[in-house]
């Protein structure tokens, strides 16, 4: 299966007769640079009718223009306190819904570059191509994969408008993969469809896919993702895969970046199930997965050096029915804790916890290892952060690095966002078992938004869970791991996933 990601041309000329129309993204039109000279008076002009030019995306008519047509598009301010580099994919993805009502096919999108955000075209590129994005099941329905015939980069010369266009390319077929496994619904991305679509993205690549399938195998190395596997397990097409990725780069090994992603296909809530009309958008509660394997595509594009990265995507349904995991269960853990289940709903930590568990034991023999969790794992995250934020807390060996702030900084460059939270002792303490029955609680009977410290206290599951809590600062081998919560940051619903947190992830270890 290609990635079949929006065509780009790049062009140091806007004027040129290519396209049919300019998409003009900036603060000011007053401050243009001398080569787009040609699309200040027009502007002027117009505001002289219309003082809302600076407010509201407007279309005008310019003779000699690509298309005789521009559609102006005014980030607002970017240098209050507050603003930040998303001012210019707001802009853009306002501009290209307007080009597109307009009928523009082959529309030029021009952002001159701003002196306070370096990436700002790229960002303004990526703005555009998150609105040009077309579902998979739209596609595999329609004769075109496309809504335009090409989406035109101004630059000012020729290497950096290449520049722009590749890494934009690469940076979204990423998030393309990462949308059609997310976004797409809990049939057309069941379990089983989820590892063929993945196989066929990375055939040919440098990435390698191998995919667990086998209820034995799935038994006895994912015991707790086999407890929430187990009622799905009775329908065929829902039964659950592990799908694990690897890419080693060219050269010796600096770093071991260790992925492991939540893919719950169709959250029910299993036995505690979702009530009240709040299970409706549940076949996003997979978007960790899709993050894992978007990244992986930029991984197979941009081909960096230096860097290994292993992946391993939990798919699962976590159905209700007669073979339903239930509370009061207790389930031994690869790292071999007896866990008592507190809520079926609190099924992501499991599913994720034994393939944690599993990376950890690798990581004691890799170059430099960082381990990860990435999840649409809480509503608490949504209440205390709001709804566009990726949330990122670090135990104490990666802590110790400053990973946390690193992440925060990267995701400021192209406008994937995150907040810092801490893992306390209270966490620890909230996931110790109340019997002598459990070592560990999996979680309590609340919603995890209507519990205190909601988000980090999972942090802390999967870390005691997996035994990574005998790799803290006081061992012979620390680990860093860090758990990401993404149920903010993915997207809305209904809507379209966002692809977070693979651009943060990108700027990190990649260099761009």
């Amino acid at each position: 299966m290609s990635v079949s990601v929006q065509p780009l041309q790049c062009t140091t000329d806007c004027k040129d007769q290519n396209f049919d129309g300019i998409i003009l993204i900036c603060q000011s039109y007053e401050q243009l640079p001398d080569e787009l000279e040609c699309l200040k008076a027009p502007l002027q002009d117009y505001s002289a009718v219309d003082c809302c030019v600076a407010e509201e995306v407007v279309v005008v008519k310019v003779p000699g223009l690509s298309g005789n047509r521009l559609v102006f598009a005014c980030t607002g301010p970017v240098n209050r306190d507050y603003d930040d580099v998303r001012r210019f994919s707001d802009a853009a993805a306002k501009g290209i819904k307007r080009a597109l009502k307009a009928g523009m096919q082959r529309p030029l999108l021009v952002c001159p570059p701003h002196s306070s955000y370096a990436k700002s075209t790229l960002v303004a590129v990526l703005g555009a191509l998150h609105v040009l994005y077309t579902p998979l099941e739209v596609r595999e329905h329609k004769s075109s994969p496309h809504k335009v015939a090409v989406l035109g980069v101004w630059a000012k010369n020729r290497a950096q408008g290449e520049a722009v266009t590749e890494l934009a390319t690469a940076l979204e077929s990423g998030r393309f993969v990462c949308r059609d496994i997310g976004g797409s619904d809990p049939e057309r991305m069941a379990a089983p469809r989820v590892a063929e679509y993945v196989q066929a993205v990375f055939k040919d690549t440098p990435v390698t896919v191998t995919v667990v399938s086998h209820l034995n195998i799935l038994e006895k190395e994912y015991p707790c993702l086999a407890a929430v596997n187990r009622c799905a397990n009775t329908v065929p097409r829902h039964q659950a895969r592990v799908i694990k990725l690897l890419y080693c780069g060219e050269g010796p090994v600096q770093q071991t970046l260790m992925v492991v992603g939540k893919g719950i296909t169709y959250d029910t809530g299993g036995a505690d199930i979702k009530a009240g009309g709040v299970m409706a958008g549940m076949h996003r509660d997979k978007c960790g997965s899709a993050a894992v394997a978007g990244f992986f595509q930029i991984l197979a594009k941009l081909k960096p050096k230096h860097v290994k990265v292993v992946g391993a995507m939990a798919m699962v349904r976590n159905s209700v029915g007669s073979d339903c995991y239930v509370a009061d269960e207790l389930v031994v853990s690869r790292a071999g804790r007896r866990i008592r289940v507190g809520n079926t709903d609190a099924e992501g930590r499991m599913v994720m916890v034994d393939l944690l568990c599993e990376m950890k034991e690798q990581a004691l023999q890799e170059v430099s290892p960082h381990l990860f969790t990435i999840a649409t794992l809480t509503g608490h995250a949504v209440r205390a952060m709001g709804p566009h934020y990726s949330i990122i807390m670090d135990n104490g060996a990666a802590h110790r690095s400053g990973n946390a702030l690193q992440w925060q900084k990267a995701g400021e460059v192209l406008g994937d966002l995150f907040e810092v939270s801490t893992i306390r002792r209270e966490d620890y303490e909230f996931h110790k078992g109340k019997s002598e029955y459990e070592e560990i609680l999996q979680s309590n009977n609340l919603p995890s938004s209507a519990t205190p410290r909601g988000h980090q206290t999972p942090a802390a599951f999967l870390i005691m869970a997996s035994g990574l809590d005998k790799h803290g600062l006081d061992s012979d081998k620390p680990l860093p791991y860090s758990h990401i919560d993404i149920a903010g940051s993915s997207g809305p619903f209904p809507g379209v996933p966002t692809g977070a947190p693979i651009l943060a992830m990108a700027t990190k270890y990649l260099e761009l």
